[in-house]
């Protein structure tokens, strides 16, 4: 709201006008995001930073973050510098245990050689499992619900903004 004041001595009488201002959303806000750029992008808009800005504080270039804005998918290395710039996790978790172990793998940034690695578990087993040609036994889902159990404060899924 906007109030201008009119004062005048001459005939003694004062009043105000007010103006009801309505903020608009900037060209290319995105209001709903889909994509992890949609969400970058909101975010930059918000703190009303630059892209050559947000690119020093990822750690990539200025083009890269034009280019996931852009509908390109960043790698899978940068997804913990970007969700920690953004202050949440743009993606859901889902209710599966296979689908959890994807989506950890993915927040986390992990390749299948690092999360086998942090899993005791063989790369190429990990990829049957999360490419959905075998799934795994009883035994093996109840390790990998262990796993992410003591993965548990990374892994508490926050809602999407």
């Amino acid at each position: 709201m906007l109030t201008f004041l009119y004062n005048s001595y001459v005939r003694r009488h004062s009043f105000s006008i007010e103006i009801p201002l309505e903020k608009l959303p900037l060209p290319g806000y995105p209001t709903n995001p889909v994509t992890i750029g949609d969400h970058i992008r909101k975010r930059r808009m918000d703190l009303g930073l630059l892209q050559r800005e947000v690119a020093e504080i990822i750690g990539v270039t200025e083009s890269s973050v034009w280019n996931w804005e852009h509908g390109v998918e960043p790698e899978l290395q940068y997804n913990p510098r970007i969700i920690k710039f953004l202050g949440y996790i743009p993606f859901d978790c889902p209710d599966d245990t296979v689908g959890r172990l994807a989506w950890y793998k993915r927040a986390m940034g992990m390749n299948l050689d690092h999360l086998g690695e942090a899993m005791g578990r063989d790369p190429e087993q990990l990829s049957d499992w999360l490419s959905g040609r075998h799934n795994p036994f009883r035994k093996n889902r109840e390790k990998i619900e262990l796993f992410l159990e003591n993965q548990k404060t990374f892994l508490l899924p926050e809602k999407r903004r």
